[in-house]
């Protein structure tokens, strides 16, 4: 037996071990669509909390949504973080339409401080809800989200509860690139061990972070987080490691949103917080490169250099990992055709770990909304 043969034979046992353990995984957590609604009388006061950085473009059917939730206790509060665009004229609009908005104008950042962070605990700090549900200002919530939420935490007595959300994006490539990320965040996090008070994993979702005011408050609220780019997965980590109860649900068709317009926005837009990703440690992104390399790109190559035994288990790792592509996309609601772009998703999520990397290094931190931040105050701020 060659050198390659046991590259195929490991290659395709992690393949087959990886996919299972995800998809059993993904079988434990609960779809959201499966909780009741919850009786208006049970309803504790809720303040939606949305941080707004020249979201001009997408705040005001975000807002829209949010206004039609079946949920009548409910407070809404957006913090427009020193946007340059149209966000405030769209803000301002919207409260004289709705007076129940209440907006704040943020001109200035403290030190100490990244701009989201510090919007979302502005804005927690102005709300009057038990709990405090944070999300993105591009995010769409189907009317009863928020009220099967309430229920599942009230019902299981946990603290915090995030979720999952659906990419609602046309673009083939970005699909796929968005169905590998959530399952690189599956195998890395493993949600659904969040509800498993024994165990130290733990999650977030910027989409849908669902915390009661009193945990949040004892935890330190966002200043526990404040120099984090993955602030909703660190927000996760803080409840959980103090021993507050969590559980991650799956929103598909619940909560979406379109996951950038194309690559190149998504290139650029995930910048900020994937060498955060690997703890700013360049050894940890030559790994993860080498991974997915020995993974998902040399079968492709092997099936053109080797023959035999060799190219039937390079081929079998192929076909499973292209048969968990469509599964999940069939799971998604996304349709399954996107999966053809998954011999491309390897090169891409290599080219963006390690460009991060490069480009935080090389600007000593991360570009932001404008703003920079240093890679030592960065560092020295991790969870």
């Amino acid at each position: 037996m060659n050198f390659f043969f046991w590259i195929a034979l490991i290659s395709l046992l992690l393949t087959i071990t990886i996919c299972l353990e995800i998809a059993m995984g993904m079988r434990r957590m609960t779809h959201i669509k499966n909780v009741p609604m919850l009786g208006s009388k049970k309803a504790p006061l809720v303040s939606i909390i949305i941080p707004a950085c020249n979201e001009a473009a997408t705040i005001e059917p975000a807002l829209r949504s949010i206004l039609s939730l079946e949920y009548d206790h409910l407070e809404i509060i957006v913090v427009n973080d020193r946007s340059t665009d149209k966000t405030r004229e769209t803000l301002e609009r919207m409260r004289s339409q709705y007076p129940r908005l209440r907006v704040f104008h943020l001109t200035d950042l403290p030190p100490g401080w990244l701009g989201k962070n510090h919007a979302l605990q502005f804005g927690a700090g102005h709300a009057m809800g038990k709990y405090l549900l944070f999300i993105d200002a591009d995010i769409s919530l189907e009317k009863t989200t928020l009220s099967r939420a309430m229920h599942h935490i009230l019902e299981n007595r946990l603290d915090h509860v995030s979720m999952f959300f659906e990419n609602i994006s046309s673009n083939g490539l970005l699909n796929a690139l968005f169905l590998e990320g959530v399952g690189g965040l599956m195998l890395l996090f493993k949600p659904w061990k969040a509800k498993d008070k024994q165990s130290g994993r733990y999650m977030g979702v910027g989409a849908f972070n669902l915390v009661k005011a009193s945990a949040y408050r004892a935890v330190g609220c966002h200043r526990a987080v404040a120099m984090q780019p993955i602030d909703d997965i660190m927000l996760g980590k803080v409840l959980k490691r103090q021993g507050y109860g969590q559980d991650c649900l799956l929103g598909y068709g619940f909560v979406t949103v379109q996951w950038y317009g194309t690559v190149r926005e998504l290139i650029h837009g995930v910048m900020k917080n994937t060498f955060a990703m690997f703890n700013y440690r360049v050894s940890l992104v030559l790994a993860g490169a080498v991974f997915i390399f020995l993974l998902n790109i040399l079968p492709w190559w092997a099936l053109i250099f080797t023959d035999g035994i060799t190219r039937i288990l390079f081929g079998s790792a192929i076909l499973v990992r292209c048969i968990a592509f469509v599964k999940g996309f069939a799971d998604a609601g996304i349709n399954p055709a996107s999966a053809v772009w998954s011999p491309v998703t390897p090169y891409v999520n290599i080219y963006i770990a390690v460009k991060a990397a490069v480009v935080t290094i090389r600007n000593k931190g991360i570009n932001w909304r404008g703003t920079h931040y240093s890679l030592d105050e960065l560092k020295a701020n991790r969870v």
